[in-house]
């Protein structure tokens, strides 16, 4: 598997070349599909678009399942919630069916309790069979943080090396907000047929050009079982 990386102008045109890029995947797969989204700043404006036209007409809202990488362990409601943010953005505003989406629960005891029963979730939607009989997800988006984080997947943290778990708990966040996390592992993430990262914003630079140095970040590390692009604003390119 290679990483493509393609470049683009500005936040603006990473929105339109990922939304193009997610319709026609989704286009080219038949039946029941999933869709894995990503939290942070940079995935805002991209939900944003695909609740408009031309992109809204071109995906079938009904067979689509949305689920979530990652998501921090704070209230439903609360602005802090990626889930919320996607909501808002982009899936409140389209005709998809309720049981569609797929949110990590936050209103449990704790984060263990959250990983364990949306694994369980996981595992149920995909019939319990292996990750590499057939991909979990059509798509999976992924970000990056300033430190080469991505998901809720940080350096040195044990999760890295997870191999059988499809999700697991974080205690304790590296980055703002410092919040207890739920993360898909590499294993999980990597079942799909195209992996998208959006990048952007120049406190990205120094992480992105440690990972074209070769260096092993947290998302150098992601893989994906299909393809594997990048798509970088230039201002996040030394």
């Amino acid at each position: 598997m290679q990483r493509r990386i393609e470049v683009v102008p500005d936040a603006e045109g990473l929105a339109h070349a990922a939304a193009e890029r997610i319709v026609t995947r989704l286009a080219q797969s038949s039946g029941t599909r999933a869709v894995a989204l990503t939290g942070g700043r940079t995935p805002e404006t991209l939900y944003r678009l695909l609740a408009t036209q031309p992109f809204s007409s071109r995906i079938a809202w009904h067979e689509i399942h949305w689920f979530w990488g990652d998501e921090r362990f704070v209230p439903c409601d609360d602005p802090r919630n990626n889930a919320r943010m996607a909501i808002d953005a982009l899936l409140c505003h389209v005709p998809v069916p309720r049981r569609n989406i797929h949110r990590i629960p936050t209103d449990v005891a704790d984060p263990a309790e959250s990983a364990r029963l949306y694994e369980e979730a996981l595992r149920h939607f995909h019939g319990h069979r292996a990750l590499d009989a057939d991909p979990l997800f059509t798509i999976v988006l992924m970000g990056m943080g300033p430190d080469g984080h991505t998901a809720s997947l940080y350096p040195g943290d044990p999760a890295l090396e997870e191999k059988e778990r499809w999700a697991l708990p974080v205690a304790q966040a590296k980055l703002e907000p410092f919040v207890p996390r739920v993360t898909l592992t590499f294993p999980a993430l990597a079942s799909t047929r195209e992996m998208l990262f959006l990048v952007a914003g120049a406190d990205k630079r120094n992480a992105l050009a440690r990972i074209e140095r070769g260096e092993a970040l947290p998302a150098a590390r992601a893989t994906s079982n299909g393809e594997l692009t990048w798509l970088v604003e230039r201002g996040a390119k030394n």
